[in-house]
């Protein structure tokens, strides 16, 4: 690249970002994937932010439709592949069944799959985790935010 100062090449499943950065920051896909993987239910979520949040993720978000998630970081950003093949999202969003639904799974009473399928049929497409602010905003398909909530402390 003439004149840049910016390179990038294709490492481990992620595009990696060398512009005087510390590389020691940045996360992977199987980094991510294995915090992931240690959550049983809504009640490992507050968990799961600290261990992104170290990681150095500041932002992701999860679209319902196919299961990936892009995220962000403060030099980087990722996108996982789809976890399952497209699923429709309710048309009309379903605010009190949402409401009841997710704080039922925050008490550990469901898993991840199950939320998902009950945040697509009330009409949720994705949500969006700010470890900055520490808040999760769920959007339906029109882009307004369903709920807003704010991550507790592990």
């Amino acid at each position: 690249l003439r004149n840049s100062r910016l390179f990038t090449r294709r490492t481990t499943g992620c595009w990696r970002c060398f512009a005087g950065i510390n590389t020691t920051s940045m996360f992977t896909l199987e980094q991510l994937a294995a915090a992931r993987g240690r959550v049983k239910s809504g009640a490992d979520f507050p968990a799961l932010v600290q261990t992104f949040i170290q990681l150095g993720v500041r932002r992701y978000t999860t679209w319902l439709t196919d299961g990936h998630t892009d995220y962000e970081g403060a030099d980087q950003r990722l996108s996982s592949p789809p976890t399952h093949a497209e699923h429709p999202i309710a048309d009309r969003v379903d605010r009190e069944h949402f409401l009841a639904r997710i704080k039922h799974h925050q008490q550990g009473l469901s898993d991840y799959p199950t939320i998902c399928n009950e945040a697509r049929a009330a009409g949720v497409q994705r949500w969006v985790v700010d470890t900055t602010a520490m808040t999760c905003t769920y959007f339906d398909k029109a882009g307004n935010a369903v709920l807003v909530e704010e991550i507790p402390s592990a």
